[in-house]
């Protein structure tokens, strides 16, 4: 889909634990600024929304992009990442991330 060496557009949507909304916001609003820190994202601020489903339940969705194709699993291996990361495991129901490209 996306060149290894060029930017990757990244959509991720984080599904919040009933009553853990507040807590999984607060993660990702550190998320972007935390990669951008590392060197690991472009300079174009991520995009958060946040998304109420009909059934019930909410998920905030984020939209950045990763520097490369490598981005990813060096962030695996950055401790600052993984702290905003592993907490987001007790406040998540499932997330789901997609590379996304635009057809424009």
């Amino acid at each position: 889909m996306n060149a290894k060496n060029g930017p990757v557009p990244t959509l991720v949507t984080y599904r919040a634990k009933p009553g853990k909304e507040q807590a999984l916001l607060a993660l990702v609003k550190r998320h972007w600024p935390t990669l951008k820190k590392q060197g690991l994202v472009t300079a174009t601020p991520a995009k958060i929304w946040q998304a109420s489903y009909k059934k019930g339940g909410t998920a905030f969705v984020e939209l950045f992009e990763w520097k490369d194709g490598n981005s990813s699993d060096v962030a695996h291996q950055t401790p600052e990442v993984m702290a905003v990361w592993e907490p987001m495991g007790a406040v998540m129901d499932g997330m789901e991330i997609a590379e996304v490209e635009a057809l424009d």
